[in-house]
């Protein structure tokens, strides 16, 4: 079963949202071989630029609260009121380095077991008119487009698409697209692991 993933997949399990405890089900899955993980390799860049873009952000704001609270804090009356804003503060850098140190730590391994859909030139050509027929944005484009690629070449008796971008690839048009390699378009990663259990236990 080959499984293929979007870049929603790696932030789930990097920022610890709703749905990380089924994308590391999936992944252990994987690293004992019941599945086979393709990631197209846009989605294990695009990650990276999301941290550097929030941690520039969150210290760009903790700089700003930082001034405020040193006004503030020449106001006695504020001064227990201030220790809490100081907290949350403190914790804006300390959610970028753990966030960063979760990425680092899931990147390699799913370096380790996944295989890995370069972005080529046929590709980005490819992206380019999938943007127009799918109305896809242009990241989502070319992870559509790998996952085609890939599917194209390899031709797998059974696989499935996993991503959140429901309002993006869960369109009738690329449903039957897909269905045509297939491929099964599973918008949410609980579903999906739902699905790859029970396709383990029959």
């Amino acid at each position: 079963m080959n499984i293929y993933v979007e870049t929603n997949f790696v932030l789930e399990l990097t920022f610890e949202q709703e749905q990380c405890a089924s994308c590391e089900q999936i992944l252990q899955l994987c690293e004992v071989g019941q599945a086979k993980l393709i990631i197209p390799a846009y989605s294990l860049a695009e990650p990276h630029e999301k941290l550097s873009r929030q941690a520039k952000s969150r210290r760009e704001l903790q700089q700003s609260l930082n001034i405020e609270l040193r006004q503030l804090s020449r106001t006695a009356s504020y001064t227990n009121r201030i220790r809490s804003i100081q907290d949350v503060a403190s914790l804006m850098v300390q959610s970028n380095e753990e966030e960063q140190y979760r990425f680092i730590q899931y990147r390699e391994r799913l370096l380790k077991i996944g295989e890995i859909v370069a972005l080529t030139t046929d590709i980005l050509i490819e992206a380019a008119s999938c943007e127009a027929i799918y109305d896809l944005t242009p990241q989502d484009a070319l992870v559509y487009t790998s996952v085609l690629n890939h599917l194209r070449r390899y031709q797998p008796r059974q696989s499935c698409f996993l991503n959140r971008n429901v309002k993006d690839f869960d369109s009738p048009d690329i449903v039957d697209e897909l269905n045509r390699f297939n491929c099964r378009m599973i918008p949410r990663f609980d579903h999906g692991y739902s699905f790859l259990k029970s396709q383990s236990s029959s």
